[in-house]
């Protein structure tokens, strides 16, 4: 009962303050939460420990938030995870299925859709594809991916850190990569496609 209370006093100071809620009721806080102006929070979302959003800012359905500070301007979710250590920088965009752990969020970068993003500096303007990850843990250690301003990684890449991708440089979709990327290169490891004609299946 305490806890409910304590809830209801929340959603009722965050309305007062101006945060728009759609149901507060599925809405939960931390009494550490700290929240601008023009903030919008969708149903069903947790906001843990250490959490601060800045000012014009919507949280979607289903996202689940700790540790993070978050700039103006920005778009979270639906069913996005905010980790411990978590800066999102203004203007950009973390959607579905994605989470953020122990990473800086550059000025409008955008991170769409079912990425793992762990131990990473995005700069400005970076845009990940869909079904990319920084494969951070070595098994003994974590290591760090830095991707620096304007790089453009496609869908369903896997960066093994520690690893650089330098400034206006493009990973290719489905590649694997292992080495820093030059600035303005192109980066793709990918094996030849085989087709073989008029093939029957076995029976």
């Amino acid at each position: 009962m305490k806890q409910i209370n304590l809830q209801d006093n929340l959603r009722k100071k965050f309305i007062k303050k101006g945060v728009k809620m759609i149901a507060p009721d599925t809405v939960f806080f931390s009494t550490d939460t700290k929240i601008g102006k023009n903030v919008s929070i969708e149903p069903y979302v947790v906001i843990g420990k250490k959490v601060k959003i800045n000012n014009n800012v919507i949280i979607h359905s289903f996202s689940h938030l700790e540790g993070t500070k978050i700039e103006n301007n920005v778009s979270v979710g639906p069913y996005a995870r905010l980790r411990p250590g978590s800066k999102l920088k203004s203007g950009s965009r973390v959607g579905n299925f994605v989470e953020v752990k122990k990473s800086t969020i550059g000025k409008n970068s955008k991170v769409n859709h079912l990425s793992y993003v762990g131990d990473t500096s995005l700069g400005k303007k970076v845009n990940i594809g869909a079904g990319t990850i920084t494969c951070n843990y070595d098994g003994a250690k974590k290591n760090k991916t830095k991707i620096r301003d304007n790089v453009f990684i496609g869908s369903n890449t896997s960066l093994i850190a520690p690893v650089t991708i330098n400034e206006k440089s493009i990973v290719g979709a489905g590649s694997v990569i292992t080495k820093n990327v030059k600035r303005k290169s192109l980066a793709l490891t990918r094996s030849n496609q085989v087709e073989i004609k008029n093939y029957k299946r076995k029976k």
